[in-house]
């Protein structure tokens, strides 16, 4: 079991990237939450088994369409208590 805490920085707000993250992640079984940042950022935690986590990692660099993702930063966090994956304020 793997949890991450993820920053996207870039234009990844207004462009459905935390309803686009939602979905790719209940697509690989994962738990946690997405939000938008005040600084324009979208901030994440990911959990779930290893493979999951690390493809999901992979497939947030690109996100949605419309979205341009510059960067992604991620450090291990502690585990969640949850069993959902929620889009959050």
């Amino acid at each position: 079991m793997l949890t991450r805490h993820v920053l996207v920085t870039g234009m990844v707000q207004g462009v459905g990237y935390r309803a686009w993250t939602r979905q790719a992640a209940l697509q690989r079984n994962l738990v946690g939450w997405v939000r938008n940042l005040a600084d324009g950022r979208v901030e994440a935690v990911l959990q779930g088994e290893d493979e999951n986590v690390l493809d999901m990692l992979d497939a947030m660099r690109q996100g949605p369409a419309m979205a341009r993702v510059e960067a992604i930063q991620s450090r291990d966090e502690e585990a969640l208590a949850t069993n959902y994956f929620e889009v959050a304020g």
